[in-house]
């Protein structure tokens, strides 16, 4: 990649990285009790905390000024990017299982490819080798996350073991928080099933990221301060998780924190969320959304090195082909969208069926070719 255009693409790498870092740590601290919601309202706080001083000083100068559009649109990120898309995972995590939670989230690169195209965010030309590669690394990628996430097979690393009793900390440490309650009991008089609801949140929560990544990368063109973007949306969101949390966790012995869980809390606050969104939207101003939610399906492969690394669990083999495909789908669609690039280059320098009123319109004054009509001074 030649320049600065492979930045974008270690900025998603590191994100993924990030967040596998996460879920190892967030593994370890919820499984002693730790109350969801309020996780989620004190890691919001915590990014706010971070975001919103650091893109005041950062960007004074190109931050443009408040419009009720630009209002609407911070809001509208912030709802579903980061309230929403935080909140329904939890509840889809409760009322289904981590299993099935892992195996909806290949669904965001196709919310958002698809989204993309309808907005024409993204182009697809299918009757081209570049549109045939972009869709087809698409369904290669996801194909990878799925068959990581639903296929085990032989044991590579470890003894298997081990997973048992990271499996069993896994769901013991993820308490309902109290909107699960009042939420059930209002769907299930109409007669809807706890794990369809649960089916249905973790379907909204990729919903809602999607939303959130392709909305925002057309403001990016008229809101030229990513960082702002960032901490306006975080600002939305982290009071709507506020006024979520303290409704609904309304026991004071949820809030009280060990060591680990205050850990736990300032990683996710500081690195899955401040340094991660922060991330997310410079990619998405650079290489567009389609791309920066391709990188999504990284996460179990993250997730799966860094467990082996710090909390001993085993590397499979269905982890192993389905991260290869993953990374085959992400050259693929990089493959196609640089042949996009070049052949939009191409087509805009394509030699002209006229040579010399090309060399006319680029090297001098025009000329009058041919017969002229007579001037208005002429007459």
């Amino acid at each position: 990649m030649a320049g600065d255009a492979w930045k974008p693409h270690a900025a998603l790498v590191l994100v993924q990285l990030n967040y596998g870092g996460y879920h190892v740590i967030t593994k370890l601290a919820l499984s002693v009790g730790l109350n969801q919601l309020v996780f989620c309202v004190l890691r919001d706080l915590v990014a706010l905390s971070i975001l919103g001083p650091l893109a005041y000083y950062s960007e004074k100068r190109v931050r443009p000024p408040m419009s009720i559009y630009f209002l609407f649109s911070f809001f509208f990120l912030g709802l579903t990017g980061i309230f929403a898309n935080q909140l329904l995972f939890t509840l889809g995590l409760n009322l289904t299982s981590p299993f099935f939670a892992a195996a909806t989230q290949p669904l965001i690169p196709v919310f958002t490819f698809l989204l993309a195209v309808l907005l024409r965010t993204e182009t697809v030309h299918w009757g081209r080798a570049d549109g045939r590669a972009k869709v087809g690394g698409v369904i290669v990628c996801v194909a990878g996350a799925l068959f990581m996430t639903l296929c085990k097979g032989p044991v590579l690393l470890g003894d298997g073991f081990s997973d048992l009793h990271l499996q069993g900390m896994a769901v013991a440490g993820k308490p309902a928080p109290e909107p699960v309650g009042w939420l059930a009991a209002v769907l299930i008089d109409l007669g809807i099933d706890l794990w369809h609801i649960g089916v249905l949140c973790l379907i909204g929560n990729s919903l809602c990221m999607a939303l959130y990544i392709v909305f925002q990368a057309p403001l990016l063109a008229s809101y030229p301060a990513s960082l702002s973007m960032t901490a306006f949306s975080y600002a939305f969101g982290a009071c709507l998780m506020s006024m979520t949390g303290f409704f609904f966790a309304n026991e004071p012995a949820d809030w009280n924190l060990t060591g680990g869980e205050t850990f736990a809390v300032f990683y996710a606050g500081i690195v899955a969320s401040a340094v991660n969104y922060g991330l997310l939207t410079y990619s998405n101003k650079m290489v567009g959304p389609s791309l920066v939610a391709l990188y999504i399906p990284l996460q179990p492969v993250a997730s799966s090195i860094l467990s082996r690394i710090f909390l001993g669990s085993s590397l499979y083999m269905g982890s192993v082909v389905g991260g290869s495909l993953i990374v085959a789908g992400l050259y693929i669609v990089i493959w196609g969208r640089q042949e996009t690039e070049k052949y939009m280059i191409t087509s805009r320098r394509s030699p002209s069926t006229y040579p010399l009123l090309e060399v006319l319109h680029h090297r001098g004054p025009s000329i009058p070719i041919g017969p002229t009509l007579p001037s208005a001074r002429s007459r």
